[in-house]
């Protein structure tokens, strides 16, 4: 009895050791999965990051100085060209003030002696003893100086009580909007100093607006991709604020020159927004936008993290035949999307490629 049990156990251990064998024999990792050659599309792509903006903005400025006495207006108002933003008090410095006092009187001197001459030759014409020369002289300097008196009396005027009419001039203290649009900022309140826009110096800004109506991508290109794009290119608009929606765009303008920003050299591109299918935009919602280089449907396709670009060769890697080691093989590629390349010739439809597991850092 005692023999038959041993036996047994012998019996027992050794089958599930050569079950275990078996087991380890069908299961044995070769150390790389395969992944399948598909067909699909790939699309060549250039990203531009930037945000929606109007395509012009102006800013409205002051031909007086003074303080803003009112304001007509509120961010977000629709106005019409021609309607009232703002109403300046004039309050002069008292250089302003001295400086156009001063102005007036030297032309007025000027004038007196331009006027005095003209004058004398006038009456030095008519007695015969005087050339149709100085005659002329005297005449264009009466009017040079005429001029500029007027200038300077309406100058002064203007500093004295923010309004002028006149032929020349037609500058008022009510600050009217120059186009129609919707007001996107206002820059100054009731109370708030105002600096004129003159030729010397660029004056406060009052207000911002701009036409809704045509918005525009307005972005950067990294110099990377801006030698692969040209004007009238497809875009697709992602904004950030609005995940589900994708905005038709064409490519409308590329800078000529370059500008760095953290060390990157960039490129300013413009879309024109072809088709927003109901989406209300916003100016300065953030976006980014694929610009659609080359396109190309029904293609083979495998992930390019599997080809070893070396020597301008490209070579994959497919498993050996009966099992053995894989072997490389060279392939011809075409487009890439970053994540996909087409493959153009080495590779069929359905065909195995090696991908080997990512080698640990120890």
């Amino acid at each position: 009895m005692r023999k038959v049990v041993i036996v047994l156990s012998v019996l027992i251990i050794g089958g599930l050791g050569a079950a275990a064998y078996s087991r380890s024999l069908k299961t044995t990792d070769p150390g790389f999965k395969t992944v399948l050659v598909a067909r699909g599309e790939v699309v060549e792509k250039a990203l531009a990051v930037g945000a929606i903006r109007p395509d012009q903005e102006i800013s409205v400025k002051s031909k007086i100085s003074g303080i803003v006495r009112k304001s007509y207006r509120e961010v977000g108002d629709y106005v019409q060209a021609g309607e009232p933003l703002f109403e300046i008090q004039p309050d002069p410095t008292p250089l302003e003030l001295t400086e156009a006092r001063r102005e007036v009187e030297s032309t007025t001197n000027a004038w007196d002696q331009a006027k005095r001459k003209f004058d004398r030759q006038d009456a030095l014409r008519k007695q015969g003893i005087t050339s149709s020369q100085d005659w002329d002289t005297a005449q264009r300097d009466l009017q040079e100086t005429e001029s500029r008196l007027g200038l300077a009396r309406e100058k002064l005027a203007l500093v004295e009580k923010g309004r002028i009419k006149s032929e020349r001039l037609n500058v008022e203290s009510v600050i009217r909007a120059p186009v129609s649009g919707t007001v996107l900022e206002l820059a100054v309140h009731e109370g708030d100093p105002v600096v004129p826009l003159t030729s010397y110096q660029s004056g406060t800004a009052l207000a911002v607006m701009a036409d809704m109506k045509t918005l525009l991508f307005k972005g950067t290109v990294d110099e990377i991709d801006v030698g692969k794009l040209t004007e009238g290119l497809p875009a697709k608009i992602k904004i950030g604020a609005l995940p589900e929606a994708v905005i038709e765009g064409r490519l409308s303008k590329i800078s000529p020159k370059s500008k760095t920003s953290e060390g990157a050299t960039l490129f300013d591109v413009e879309i024109a927004i072809v088709a927003s299918k109901g989406v209300v935009l916003r100016a300065g919602y953030s976006a980014n936008a694929d610009i659609v280089v080359k396109e190309k449907k029904d293609v083979l396709l495998i992930p390019e993290r599997l080809v070893k670009f070396e020597g301008g060769k490209a070579t994959v890697e497919v498993p050996g035949e009966m099992g053995k080691e894989p072997v490389k093989k060279e392939i011809k590629y075409g487009l890439s999307d970053g994540m996909n390349v087409e493959v153009t010739d080495g590779l069929k439809d359905k065909d195995a490629v090696v991908e080997r597991p990512p080698k640990k850092i120890e």
